[in-house]
């Protein structure tokens, strides 16, 4: 089983549509931040600097979501972030977004590593998947040790 890396977000006005409830693009802004803290929180990478100064990119190449129920301004939410798998070049998250106990958005991401400099994916550099072995599924882990990747 992986380890999550949970954050808790306040709901605000910037978030929200005339209804007061979270616009659903807000979400993907919201994983966006998610992910980045999880970079310079947990996994000890300063995600400024990878981008800036080693130009190692991580756009989602794809993307499912799935909303279930309305956030509004002035809740706190916790959104959660789990590693489903690692591969040479690609991490392939699960995403979930919960109010208390009931869960409000989930998503599913791929993101891949790429080069910021000519845009093409590179392999995942040896410091960032040493730290993400610490989130990785053991059946994750075991796979990439099998095929060398």
């Amino acid at each position: 089983m992986s380890r999550t890396f949970d954050m808790p977000m306040r709901i605000r006005f910037a978030h929200c549509d005339p209804a007061g409830i979270v616009y659903f693009p807000q979400y993907l802004v919201m994983t966006n931040a998610l992910v980045e803290d999880w970079f310079n929180d947990a996994l000890r990478i300063d995600y400024a600097h990878m981008i800036t100064v080693r130009r190692v990119g991580l756009p989602i190449v794809k993307l499912g979501c799935e909303f279930s129920r309305p956030s509004r301004m002035g809740e706190t939410v916790t959104l959660s972030l789990a590693i489903d798998s690692v591969g040479r070049r690609s991490i392939r998250i699960d995403i979930v977004c919960r109010c208390g106990d009931e869960v409000r958005f989930r998503a599913k991401q791929v993101l891949v590593t790429t080069s910021l400099d000519d845009g093409r994916s590179i392999d995942i550099p040896g410091d960032i998947a040493r730290a993400l072995e610490q989130f990785a599924p053991a059946t994750s882990r075991a796979l990439q040790e099998e095929s060398g990747t």
